[in-house]
C-alpha cells in the first residue's frame, strides 16, 4: 500500500503545484472534478444504508457553490443557497408523494452533503483569490500534508494512546501531537523558501507558516474524522477506489477542504496580527 501511495503522490504533485501556480479556470476545473467525485461517493455511502440521497443534487449543488465562489466571491451566496434548498425541497416532496419512506431524511442528508462539500470546497477558490493566494494555498496544504505524514509515521511507530477508538482506532494522541509539530515545521520551513517569490507585504514567512501549519495540523484532523464517521456508520474502509493506496476522492480531500476553509480565515484574521 505504501509504495502505491508514494507513486501516486509523486505523479500528482507536479500537476497540483502547476495548477495552484496558474490558478484561474484550470484550478477551478480540477477542484470541481474532485468535489463532484467526492459528492457522488458521499451519496453512494448513504445509499448503502437504505437511504436515497440524490447523487446529482449533492454533486450539482456542491459544484454550483464552488463555481459561484470562483466567479463572484461571497456575493450572491444567499441567493444560491436559497435556490439549492428550494430545488431540494421540491425534489423530496415529489419523492414523498411517490412513496419514499425516508424522504425527509434523504432531504437532510442531501443538503448536508451539498453544504459540507460545496461550502468547504469553495474555500480553495477563496484562498487562491487572496493577494499572494498561490503561496497561501501552498502554506495551508503543506500544513495538512506534513501534519498527516507526521501523524501517520509517528503514530504508527510510537502511538500508544488511542485518540478516537470508535471512529479511527489507529489514530493516537502521539500521532496527533506529531501532526501539530509536523504541520507547523513543514509549513514554516517551506514558507521561508516561498517568501522569496511571494509578493511584498503578503505576510508569507516563517512565523505565519509556523502558526498556520500548526493550527491546521491540529484542526485538519476534523475533516478526516468526519469522513471516518460516515464510513464507520456504513461499514466500509474507503469511500471509493479512485487512486491506488489512497481510496476515493472523498478519502483524499477530507482534510484538504477543511484545511482550505480554516486556512482562509487564518490568513485573513491571524496574519495581519502577526505583522
Amino acid at each position: 500500500m505504501l509504495p502505491d501511495r508514494l507513486v501516486v503522490a509523486l505523479l500528482l504533485l507536479p500537476i497540483g503545484l502547476g495548477l495552484i501556480a496558474y490558478g484561474g479556470v484550470p484550478l477551478l476545473l480540477i477542484i470541481s472534478v474532485l468535489v463532484v467525485l467526492a459528492a457522488l461517493e458521499y451519496a453512494d455511502l448513504f445509499a448503502r444504508t437504505g437511504l436515497a440521497p440524490s447523487r446529482w443534487l449533492v454533486a450539482g449543488g456542491a459544484l454550483a457553490l464552488i463555481v459561484a465562489r470562483h466567479f463572484f466571491g461571497f456575493d450572491h451566496v444567499g441567493l444560491i443557497l436559497t435556490l439549492i434548498m428550494l430545488i431540494a425541497v421540491a425534489w423530496y416532496l415529489r419523492a414523498y408523494e411517490r412513496g419514499s419512506a425516508h424522504a425527509a431524511t434523504d432531504f437532510a442528508v442531501t443538503l448536508a452533503g451539498i453544504i459540507y462539500l460545496g461550502w468547504f470546497g469553495a474555500y480553495f477558490m477563496s484562498l487562491r483569490a487572496l493577494p499572494g493566494g498561490e503561496w497561501w494555498l501552498l502554506v495551508a496544504l503543506t500544513g495538512v500534508w506534513f501534519g498527516d505524514a507526521a501523524a501517520f509515521s509517528i503514530g504508527r511507530r510510537f502511538g500508544r494512546h488511542p485518540m478516537s477508538p470508535r471512529l479511527s482506532p489507529r489514530k493516537t494522541w502521539e500521532g496527533y501531537a506529531a501532526s501539530i509539530v509536523g504541520g507547523g515545521l513543514g509549513s514554516g520551513l517551506l514558507s521561508l523558501l516561498w517568501q522569496i517569490a511571494a509578493p511584498p507585504g503578503s505576510g508569507v514567512g516563517l512565523v505565519s507558516g509556523l502558526f498556520i501549519g500548526s493550527l491546521l495540523g491540529a484542526l485538519g484532523t476534523l475533516g478526516d474524522l468526519a469522513v471516518s464517521m460516515l464510513k464507520r456508520e456504513v461499514g466500509v474502509k474507503d469511500s471509493g477506489t479512485l487512486l491506488p493506496g489512497h481510496g476515493g476522492a472523498l478519502d483524499r480531500i477530507d482534510s484538504w477542504i477543511v484545511g482550505a476553509a480554516i486556512g482562509y480565515y487564518l490568513v485573513v484574521g491571524l496574519v495581519p496580527l502577526l505583522h
